[in-house]
């Protein structure tokens, strides 16, 4: 961890007492993921034929717009070859790009579930929960998924399976 710096000496603190376990994690992980997408881009310019220049360029361009290499292609795993043109990458690069985070990287997901006692005084109660847990279970979408089963009356389970907390 960087304590303070000084310019005019040229002087670093850092602290290896500082850094907590989770931290730690993280920093080691992100490197990796930098390592990673390094071998993907290089991958990609000698696949496409880019020279070195070309390739610093792609590069800088990537730390420019999205802090990291390794960013851009979670951005194009989740965007598209539309994130990347965008910033000015060329088309056939950026759908080689795509191609590549499709096929090293998986969606982040979230899976919740939990029980639920459902009971309806009215006569025809037990229809009713019936037809809301079938509706529920029907809220599958394109990153949705819901899967409604039966414990035991009252008790139902509900999975949800989404991209985020906030959707799910």
């Amino acid at each position: 961890k960087v304590l303070f710096v000084d310019p005019g000496k040229q002087h670093i603190d850092l602290s290896l007492k500082d850094v907590n376990e989770h931290q730690r994690r993280e920093k080691i992980q992100e490197w990796k993921n930098e390592q990673k997408a390094e071998k993907w881009i290089e991958y990609i310019a000698e696949t496409k034929k880019i020279d070195k220049e070309g390739l610093d360029k792609l590069t800088d361009l990537f730390y420019n717009k999205f802090g990291n290499a390794y960013s851009a292609f979670e951005k194009a795993m989740l965007s598209g070859d539309s994130a990347l043109t965008k910033i000015g990458v060329s088309e056939d690069v950026a759908r080689m790009m795509t191609q590549v985070a499709n096929e090293n990287l998986k969606k982040p997901q979230v899976d919740i579930s939990g029980y639920v006692d459902l009971i309806c005084p009215n006569p025809d109660g037990i229809e009713t929960i019936r037809k809301a847990l079938i509706k529920a279970d029907k809220m599958d979408g394109e990153e949705i998924k819901v899967n409604v089963s039966y414990v035991g009356a009252p008790r139902y389970r509900i999975r949800v399976i989404a991209p985020d907390y906030k959707k799910a």
